[in-house]
């Protein structure tokens, strides 16, 4: 028996392997292998079984296979296959998504230094900049290392060749150590009795002048009614000690057995369960998308529906009726607004049948979520970008909420997938409707529903006769001119805010920034404090009382004099969440005043903590960043507040004048969604330009004509299909030289596309590397599925890995990327 397996490498092509008598009956197409891989052993998928092959060279066995459920089937296969093709990865890479992180065994390369000896060859090296006395310098600092940390330590992918040579010499001795999964199944060891309540009864007397404790243990049994116990609540329950335990079991009165457990994340944050009585617009639309789900039809709806209109119910209206069909649903949620309230309306509706996936999960209970799904105990999955990879069968209908959210991209790791249009080819397969819903629809979204690629469905009005609030624009130019600024805030803000308090009324205040301020600045030589690794500007904590770079994550002390020159005169200049909190505090002492970002929320259950403070009105201003303008719905939040408009109206990206636009009318949002009228003030530069304008008016379609006509005339999405090409090295020299390398085969292609020379990408440093871009622009008129594009790309690559000399340079490739930068 032969099997084909991919491995999640950057190969395209799959890999033959003979199966062993012992594990013919495990093999089956979508389980995962455990197989020899050059001097490597790695974990693979089988997608394909036969008798017989053509491959004439030796052929190894595989060693194990992990599953004993098939996690892709036939189906979902072409699911991976397209997104590997679409986003330029292998099969494998592709593949890895379908498995939580920590599941595969693989081995690692480790090498066992005698650090003495390595000092002593590097003190005879008279070249301190080359590539051995770097390893050298390395391996003189420890006694162990793996060979892929050393690589990333010495930045050399090609250090094999030097390590053999040491190995010759004595210095290191190389070995390959097989590492089983990090994440596993969780086992607790449990507690029976092994007798009857009778017989355990008679032997009272002896045990109780003996050993009184083993009586308490055998009591508390008896009144757990025939049920197992975990051992160690038994125990602390008990006061009693494991030996007291084990004389129990050596006289067969009770046995102690290991049991599986699942770990389960849950929320904090409840909500009451009501009963809701749906508006004729949302009967209408859960009208029109049901008809798809009872013809088995694939249909694509863009859920167009202003802040407070009840798109959530209409989710889970249909997911009722999904339900009923006995198929499964799957609702996708940005990470920033898949909030405690969100899960607690799905739980309330669904009960144990909801399965949560996000990023603030262990290990653990992303596993056993993904475990309970692909053994059928789930068929309601609710969750971030990676819940699209959830092991669901039958899916009967997908969601994708806030389809807009850049967050729905993937943009550090290989696939860059977008999750959002790789729903909709996932609903394209099972034959079912896929729900895009959004307040502020992309532009890509809205001009596929316009053009009839997508069924557009409206929502204009707000449930529970809520109207929209009454939105201001004030001046801080203008405001401080009247001395009406009061470090940061206008006059204008503070008095509807001291006004929203004497109410008790909910406050929430935007501010898209971390930390205190945002940039550190020196009077005399006129320099920034930037990272050392990146090019970009260190942002102050004054909570914590460092200087943080938010890129690469490099902390260090707050500066007494300028880095550069030596002088006292430095300033702090910017806005930052932290800034806000501690300005707000000064101002109104005895409010209640709590922040929400990614700072403040790390622990798990902060966020379920705070959202459940301020609902009851035990907190009185939010105060954050993104965080805090999608996916919150209190009725008690009357008055938003926006510190300053401008910060991401003046990124340089195509996308700048769209994410503004969304952002402020997604947080406008949070303000009068009940009876009571809400109201927004957005502090601004300039409240003459056009977003801010559509912004005060609530016109998205006024936006998205302009923008529109904006994006026709600078050729940007939805006109044609882009990909960004990215070099990164620590050398500058060889980032750019990789750059260049690529464009020499690229613009063999300029025929059909449109290809940017490489250039700095705008933060040109990050995490200690350089970076160059090429975008490539293809025109959908003529390259409609963007098949030149992807040729373009893969055929410059295979030339570029033949002929230049940098091709150990990092090479990235952003299909449809959501940012430029």
């Amino acid at each position: 028996m032969y099997v084909e397996v991919v491995f999640p490498l950057p190969f395209r092509k799959t890999f033959t392997y003979k199966v062993p008598d012992e594990l013919k009956t495990f093999v089956k197409f979508g389980v995962r292998a455990v197989a020899p891989f050059g001097k490597r052993t790695l974990t693979g998928f089988v997608i394909n079984t036969s008798s017989k092959t053509s491959v004439k060279e030796e052929i190894k066995h595989i060693i194990d296979i992990l599953d004993e459920i098939p996690i892709i089937d036939e189906l979902t296969l072409k699911f991976y296959q397209w997104i590997s093709d679409y986003y330029l990865s292998s099969p494998g890479e592709a593949l890895r998504l379908a498995v939580p992180q920590g599941t595969e065994v693989e081995s690692k390369r480790i090498i066992q230094i005698d650090p003495e000896f390595a000092g002593q060859l590097l003190s005879k090296e008279k070249d301190k900049s080359s590539v051995r006395s770097k390893i050298l310098n390395e391996l003189g600092q420890r006694t162990k290392i793996s060979h892929s940390h050393l690589k990333k330590l010495v930045g050399s992918k090609n250090i094999y060749s030097q390590l053999r040579t040491l190995e010759k010499q004595g210095v290191v001795t190389i070995f390959d150590n097989v590492e089983k999964a990090r994440v596993k199944p969780k086992k607790v060891r449990f507690v029976k009795l092994a007798k009857s309540i009778g017989e355990i009864y008679a032997d009272f007397p002896e045990l109780e002048s003996r050993s009184p404790k083993q009586v308490k243990i055998l009591l508390e049994m008896i009144s757990a009614k025939g049920k197992s116990l975990p051992v160690a609540e038994l125990l602390h329950k008990t006061e009693s000690s494991k030996s007291s335990l084990d004389s129990l079991e050596q006289k067969e009165l009770v046995k102690v057995f290991e049991k599986e457990v699942e770990r389960r994340f849950s929320e904090l944050y409840r909500e009451e369960h009501k009963e809701i009585t749906l508006t004729k617009d949302q009967s209408k639309v859960i009208r029109e998308i049901d008809l798809s789900t009872k013809k088995k039809k694939f249909e694509t709806f863009l859920l167009h529906g202003v802040t407070g209109s009840g798109k959530t119910q209409i989710y889970i209206e249909l997911t009722k009726k999904v339900l009923e069909e006995k198929k499964s649903v799957l609702i996708l949620v940005p990470e920033i607004s898949l909030t405690p309230q969100m899960t607690a309306r799905f739980i309330n509706n669904f009960g144990d049948t909801v399965t949560v996936v996000h990023s603030r999960m262990s290990p653990g209970e992303r596993y056993d979520s993904w475990r309970r799904v692909l053994k059928g105990k789930s068929d309601v999955v609710i969750g971030a970008r990676s819940a699209l990879f959830a092991p669901l069968k039958n899916i009967g209908l997908i969601v994708v909420d806030e389809e807009h959210d850049s967050s729905y991209k993937q943009s550090d790791s290989i696939p860059r997938y977008n999750a959002r249009d790789a729903a909709v080819f996932l609903g394209n397969l099972y034959k079912c409707p896929v729900v895009l819903g959004s307040a502020t629809p992309s532009i890509e979204s809205m001009y596929n529903a316009k053009t009839g690629k997508y069924k557009l469905l409206d929502l204009p009005e707000r449930i529970d006769h809520a109207k929209l609030p009454v939105i201001s624009l004030v001046n801080i130019n203008s405001e401080r001119k009247k001395k009406r600024i009061e470090g940061i805030f206008s006059r204008t803000l503070l008095d509807k805010i001291e006004d929203r308090l004497k109410k008790k009324e909910g406050v929430i205040i935007l501010q898209n920034r971390r930390g205190f301020s945002t940039q550190i600045y020196c009077e005399d030589c006129s320099e920034v404090e930037t990272c050392d690794n990146c090019s970009v500007p260190m942002v102050y904590h004054i909570n914590k009382n460092i200087i943080q770079c938010h890129y690469c994550g490099l902390i260090k002390k707050v500066p007494g004099a300028c880095t550069h020159c030596g002088s006292l005169a430095i300033k702090y200049f910017g806005t930052g969440t932290e800034r806000v909190e501690d300005e707000l505090e000064a101002i109104f002492p005895t409010a209640n005043i709590t922040r929400v970002d990614s700072d403040s929320i790390s622990r798990k259950t902060a966020l379920s903590k705070i959202l459940l403070s301020f609902s009851k009105g035990e907190i009185d201003i939010l105060v954050g960043t993104q965080m805090v303008s999608k996916g919150l719905d209190f009725s008690r939040v009357t008055l938003v507040g926006v510190i300053s408009a401008e910060t991401t109206l003046w990124l340089p990206d195509f996308r700048a004048d769209e994410r503004t636009f969304q952002l402020l009318t997604q947080v406008s949002g949070r303000s009068g969604r009940s009876k009571t009228p809400g109201e927004v003030i957005i502090q601004t530069q300039n409240e003459k330009r056009f977003s801010l304008q559509m912004v005060l008016k609530n016109d998205y379609y006024g936006f998205y004509n302009k923008e529109l006509e904006d994006r026709q005339k600078m050729s940007y999405p939805p006109f044609v299909r882009i990909a960004l090409i990215e070099t990164k090295d620590q050398s500058e020299k060889k980032a750019k030289g990789a750059a260049d390398d690529f464009y020499k085969e690229l613009i063999k292609y300029k025929k059909w596309l449109n290809i940017s020379s490489p250039a700095y990408a705008v933060i040109a440093r990050l995490k200690g590397n350089y970076r160059f871009h090429i975008l490539i622009k293809s025109s959908k008129e003529n390259d409609p599925g963007g098949a030149v594009l992807r040729k373009a790309v893969l055929d410059s690559f295979v030339e570029f890995n033949r002929k230049s000399r940098y091709k150990d340079v990092k090479l990235f490739y952003d299909v449809d990327p959501q940012s430029v930068m």
